[in-house]
């Protein structure tokens, strides 16, 4: 089945105390939206990205592009105001029915066997979203203060999540809410069940400095 994969790098560098937007920091001397691209298209041969950059540097994206890649692999789209907004600029490129990953373009680390678990979830069952446990105590805010909450119950959820089209582009149609936080969450207001693959401990969104030293010494590790 024909693949996509929807890179939404959209992101500033704000956290990261830059001007320039994380996803075009080097990171042993490349992007760090380079490994990112890099790892999805070595992961199979027929899938085609659809890189989603802010409007001020899609200019840059295509220069990365350029340098690396089989540019007609990978196009690029301007992304909007939200998120969903974003994805659905990238879902506009899609052009025949196919498993799409949506993925945070500063997640530079996550590996091919992780692409592989989520494209065989989702072919089997539509949908695929990559979480981990949490490792920390879990405490829920309440009007009197706070609670503890059994940490076994939470899964931290990541991407790339994955979907068959004829969930996610549908899904996209529905009017945007506050509280549509990723893709999964569009997909169950669109009256879908999601289910959850095993992610990976290294698979870090890039927002802060410390994450990119963290990032540098896998990068040099692998």
């Amino acid at each position: 089945m024909k693949k996509y994969a929807i890179i939404v790098a959209g992101g500033s560098g704000t956290r990261m105390e830059s001007n320039l937007p994380k996803q075009f920091m080097l990171l042993k001397d490349k992007p760090v939206l380079y490994y990112t691209l890099k790892t999805f298209l070595e992961a199979y041969e027929d899938l085609q990205i659809i890189l989603v950059l802010p409007v001020d540097y899609t200019n840059m994206g295509q220069e990365i592009i350029d340098a690396y890649f089989d540019k007609a692999r990978i196009r690029i789209t301007a992304g909007g105001d939200t998120r969903f907004q974003s994805v659905k600029n990238g879902l506009a490129l899609v052009e025949e029915e196919s498993i799409i990953f949506v993925h945070d373009g500063v997640r530079c680390l996550l590996t091919k066997e992780l692409i592989y678990r989520c494209y065989k979830q989702a072919v089997e069952t539509g949908t695929a979203i990559p979480a981990i446990a949490s490792k920390d105590s879990i405490r829920l805010i309440t009007e009197e203060g706070s609670d503890a909450f059994d940490r076994n119950k939470v899964m931290l959820v990541q991407t790339p999540q994955t979907f068959h089209s004829k969930i996610l582009l549908p899904a996209f149609q529905i009017d945007y809410k506050d509280k549509f936080t990723d893709e999964a969450t569009i997909a169950e207001a669109y009256g879908m069940k999601v289910s959850l693959v095993e992610g990976e401990e290294n698979n870090i969104k890039i927002t802060r400095p410390v994450d990119l030293l963290f990032a540098e010494s896998i990068v040099s590790n692998r």
